[in-house]
């Protein structure tokens, strides 16, 4: 009786552990001024997820400059010179700055290889597919690098 006694006070308290990817809807991060520069799909996919607040009227808060850029790139061909295989990479740039200068500054890589298609219409669908996942992979990287 004893022993489950103390089994059962141990397993009933907590240790105070989150998970890192538990899904929190107050994460507002609030920002004087957003600036996105380059790929618009990927920005607003990124602001979307994450809960980016502008708020100009507190001169207090911080800004906050995201450059994303996506990029194809072809890895190999065959003997006849087709395309086998491609990599797409992209990159988001997180530059946060108080008054002109840089608090935190990250560049966040995320790439991925795949193969040619034949059929082109499959080859765009699955390349929207990687670009999704890859532009995931890079707001769980920014989640994470904003709460520490």
């Amino acid at each position: 009786m004893k022993k489950l006694f103390i089994l059962l006070l141990f397993l009933s308290t907590s240790c105070g552990f989150q998970p890192i990817y538990l899904e929190k809807s107050d994460d507002n991060f609030f920002f004087k001024n957003i600036e996105l520069i380059g790929n618009k799909r990927i920005n607003r996919k990124i602001l979307s997820s994450i809960n980016f607040k502008e708020d100009k009227s507190n001169q207090t808060l911080n800004d906050i400059t995201l450059n994303t850029s996506k990029a194809i790139k072809e890895t190999s061909k065959n003997s006849k010179g087709q395309i086998t295989s491609y990599r797409m990479v992209i990159q988001s740039h997180l530059k946060i700055k108080n008054n002109d200068e840089v608090v935190k500054e990250k560049i966040f890589i995320s790439d991925y290889s795949y193969s040619n298609m034949k059929n082109k219409f499959d080859l765009s669908k699955y390349q929207d597919d990687v670009e999704k996942n890859l532009t995931k992979r890079i707001i769980e990287e920014i989640l994470i690098y904003l709460r520490l």
